[in-house]
Order: C-alpha cells, then structure tokens, then sequence
C-alpha cells in the first residue's frame, strides 16, 4: 500500500541523501515485485457497526455527491490517487465489480486524494476501460481523516442502512466472487 501523505521538502545531508536513494531503490524493487503478484481479495469486517462519516464531494463534472444519497444501497467507497501502483492496478477490477453489480442495488465511490480533476481525467483516459462510477475528489484529504484512513488503496463497504460494515486495506481484486458474495450478503440485509 502507499503512504497517504506525500512528504515535506527540505535540504538533506549526504547521509540522509543516501539513506533516501537506498530507500527510493529498495521501495521500486519492492513495488516492481509487487506489481508481479496477485491483489488481495479480503476484506476485514467491522465490528461493531457504527455510521458512515457523511461526506459531500464534486466529481469530474463539478456534480456533487453526498454519501447520504446513497442510503438504501450498498456501497464501495475506495480511497486512491493516480501515484499510488496499487490504486492503479485494482482500478480496472473495480469497474468490472461496478459495471456486474451497479444497478442491483450497489454503488462504488473512488474517492481521490489531492490531485486535480485535470490530471485524474487524463489517468483515466490512459486506461484499458474508463471507469463509469463517480470519481470524486478530496483535495485536501478532510475525509480521509473522518475515515482514519492510513494508507492508499483503502476500500470500504457500507452497508444499506449506512454504516462501516467491512475494510480493506492494498490493493484489492474487486472482480473476485468472495467480494461479489460479501456485498450480495450486504444486499440481502433488511
């Protein structure tokens, strides 16, 4: 998973420089091997069950979305960015969960994280398939915070009634039937 908040600017000493080179190496070997493997298909439930943080945010049409008008249907809220590789390669997972799922009930929310509309339109149009669920923006990571989210990808899933219902934490395959049969579980909730 990657860090959520991108670092400070500062002048470094040589060995911090070279710290910082080892490390920029290691992490691109580590998110080279990673890249090579599986995304996970879990999700960790959450107990008890307590109420979505409410949230209203523009999407790329500058049309506002509040989770709240969503209430009655389940709901994937995702929290990425465009820098993060692992956001990037359960993006064209999520739209097929989306496009199997979206009009039975189910809603998917991309929450991104301090880039502009501009710069995730053109992501998104480098895609093999363009995501047809709400892409919205959280400029400076306000709900985030609301939802402790520590690191990118973060995933939730809310059930009807509005409330956190599970978590997941890296990169997931949304397209996996363990996911699909946890939300139609969700779904077949009074």
């Amino acid at each position: 998973r990657c860090n959520v908040r991108p670092q400070n600017h500062r002048i470094l000493t040589s060995t911090q420089l070279a710290s910082f080179v080892f490390l920029v190496v290691f992490s691109a070997l580590a998110v080279n091997a990673w890249a090579e493997g599986e995304l996970g298909y879990r999700f960790t439930p959450l107990k008890p069950l307590q109420a979505a943080p409410d949230f209203s945010l523009q999407d790329m049409d500058e049309e506002m979305h509040a989770l709240s008008d969503y209430r009655g249907k389940v709901v994937l809220v995702n929290f990425w960015a465009t820098w993060c590789p692992p956001c990037r390669k359960e993006m064209p997972a999520l739209e097929a969960l989306y496009k199997k799922l979206g009009t039975d009930g189910f809603a998917v929310l991309a929450v991104n994280q301090w880039e502009d509309p501009d710069h995730v339109f053109t992501y998104t149009g480098d895609l093999n398939v363009f995501p047809t669920f709400p892409i919205l923006f959280d400029p400076e990571s306000a709900v985030s915070q609301d939802y402790a989210v520590k690191g990118l990808p973060t995933s939730f899933l809310i059930d009807k009634k509005g409330r956190l219902a599970y978590r997941a934490v890296g990169g997931r395959d949304f397209d996996h039937p363990e996911v699909e049969k946890l939300i139609r579980e969700l779904q077949a909730e009074p």
